[in-house]
């Protein structure tokens, strides 16, 4: 079947461009992209109204609660999240309960996510076992049943030692490494960024410097060992100098930031609402900007939505007793062209650290508007108003921090491999 997208605005983030034309799809793959108009077109022709048309969003650090927790979220309620949101690929984290950390809980999960998800899905896996940071895993093994890359999320690991040799293997290998830059004894226990804020609400703080201190390891273990690395996080401007040291001297090392991160700060916090406190946690407005302006610069390579579900069980307890955390698929999109809107930020820009950057970063040939790529993409609505409300959310757990927040913003159809997974 050969659809035909005419009219739409199109937004080419590998070469930074943004133009009125159309996208011709055969099968699963883009067969043209054309400025203007075209003439006499044949096969299924949708007009997009002069709405944006762009690739789909490759969102890298989607945590899915199989195996262990499938009541917080299942394959199946992420990908229709993800499908709504306008995200076409997933790459999921390995922080479930167990970890998935040996190629048959890896072959499971991929399997769970080929029968549910109506969006791609493709799975992270730990990089010590029970990313306990003591023994690495079978990484060559972990490759050949799928895996993209490696991390031990949110749990540093610990022993220098264990880390370099991880580091060399995975370098060896050619295998990507995902890590946590943060100081793990100065971060223990903490619920908010350290300040005036943290002192008034007598919350257990840790200092933006925490996240510095663990960046400056983790570059001297990639400086020895030459290997493949990823931030997944960096939220503080302190740590900015560092990485920007680390690109320059030619390390392969690339950073990404949660799009609450680049949304929010810290005195959303408020009166202790739990569904504002994240990991690491939420900064003070001037390292906001500061990720604003190194995401626009290019500094920082990757936008994502750190998708991770919690139960009202795990918010609903005083603050610092709360789970870490909040849902990011649906609303990735709407609080991204918060940027936009903002003129701080232009979309090809945008589109360029939400779609193409991570689908380069993981070798992935999607993230582009081009003859032959895959057509993975979505039609939306930059303007479109409306008040998010948790309670029309598709994921099954529902902590998301913008309930009840007027946005901007809506997807009207997402396509995975030519297929329609989602309209409006």
């Amino acid at each position: 079947m050969t659809h035909h997208f005419i009219n739409a605005t199109l937004i080419d983030p590998e070469n930074g461009t943004e133009f009125v034309g159309s996208v011709s799809v055969e099968g699963d793959r883009i067969s043209a992209v054309t400025e203007g108009g075209l003439a006499n077109p044949k096969g299924d022709v949708i007009d997009c109204g002069g709405k944006y048309l762009a690739p789909g969003i490759v969102d890298l650090g989607v945590k899915v609660c199989e195996p262990g927790e499938r009541h917080k979220e299942s394959y199946r309620s992420a990908g229709l999240a993800a499908a709504k949101g306008g995200v076409t690929t997933m790459i999921t984290r390995p922080d479930t309960n167990p970890a998935i950390d040996s190629p048959e809980t890896l072959e499971f999960v991929t399997r769970r996510a080929n029968e549910a998800s109506p969006v791609h899905v493709l799975p992270m896996a730990a990089l010590t076992k029970g990313r306990e940071g003591r023994e690495m895993t079978e990484i060559g093994f972990l490759m050949d049943a799928g895996a993209v890359a490696f991390t031990d999320c949110d749990h540093v690991i610990t022993d220098t030692k264990v880390f370099s040799r991880a580091l060399s293997y995975a370098c060896g290998l050619g295998a990507l490494v995902i890590a946590h830059p943060q100081e793990p004894i100065m971060s223990k226990g903490a619920a908010v960024t350290s300040g005036k804020f943290a002192t008034l609400r007598g919350l257990p703080a840790v200092s933006p410097m925490a996240e510095r201190m663990g960046l400056d390891r983790d570059m001297a273990l990639v400086e020895m060992t030459g290997a493949k690395y990823h931030a997944d996080q960096i939220t503080t401007a302190r740590a900015l100098p560092p990485l920007a040291r680390a690109k320059k001297n030619g390390l392969d090392v690339t950073a990404g930031i949660g799009i609450h991160h680049l949304t929010l700060n810290a005195l959303d916090v408020a009166n202790y609402r739990t569904f504002f406190k994240l990991k690491p946690p939420l900064r003070d407005e001037d390292d906001r900007l500061a990720m604003v302006d190194a995401v626009a610069s290019g500094l920082i390579d990757i936008v994502c939505s750190m998708h991770t579900p919690q139960d009202e069980e795990s918010k609903r307890l005083p603050f610092e007793e709360a789970a870490s955390g909040a849902v990011g698929l649906e609303t990735l999109l709407p609080a991204a062209l918060r940027l936009w809107h903002s003129e701080m930020i232009t979309l090809p820009q945008l589109w360029r650290v939400m779609s193409f950057n991570p689908a380069q970063r993981l070798g992935l040939p999607s993230g582009r508007l081009a003859a032959g790529a895959p057509a993975d993409l979505v039609l939306f609505d930059a303007h479109a108003p409306f008040v998010m409300d948790r309670a029309t959310l598709h994921s099954k757990s529902r902590n998301t921090p913008f309930d009840g927040v007027r946005m901007q913003g809506k997807v009207l159809a997402t396509y995975v491999s030519g297929a329609c997974v989602y309209t409006a």
